[in-house]
């Protein structure tokens, strides 16, 4: 299945947590196939806190969307994420945006990301290795700018 995945970070060292959070995602049942440049960005939702690092990946994997899910969240503890403050500072932060064409709408995990759209620190690096994708919604890409500013680091 083909996977995007959101990476965010705005503690310590950010680009050791993207970077951290790539190769421990590239693993037998995921393969990373693509991966956009690091972007810079402001707080989106908590607007007191330091600036973001984000990068959009593209993954194939043969893990049910619920399993991928988990080894994400394995992989943020690993790197010492802590839920203190929703939408707070985080070492990592590592979100489903799109699973195939799969829709879930469970407690647990909701597909494609409710927010995918409105955030441009996700549509930018997604239009990046995505150019030509359609969104669940049906929106071609290229036509979503999402709200907030990014500027690209690399």
């Amino acid at each position: 299945m083909k996977v995007f995945i959101g990476l965010g970070t705005n503690l310590g060292d950010r680009g050791f947590y993207l970077s951290e959070a790539v190769s421990s995602l590239n693993r037998p049942a995921i393969k990373v196939e693509a991966m956009s440049r690091t972007y810079e960005s402001e707080p989106w939702g908590v607007a007191d806190q330091p600036l973001f690092w984000n990068q959009v990946i593209q993954v194939e994997t043969t893990l049910e969307p619920l399993d991928l899910l988990h080894a994400c969240q394995e992989i943020e503890q690993q790197l010492g994420r802590e839920r203190k403050v929703h939408w707070g500072p985080r070492t990592i932060d590592i979100d489903l945006l799109i699973y195939d064409n799969r829709v879930s709408d469970s407690e647990e995990l909701k597909l494609p990301h409710p927010y995918l759209e409105e955030r441009a620190f996700v549509i930018v690096p997604l239009r990046e290795i995505a150019p030509d994708l359609i969104l669940p919604s049906g929106r071609p890409i290229c036509e979503v700018q999402g709200e907030g500013k990014v500027y690209p680091l690399t």
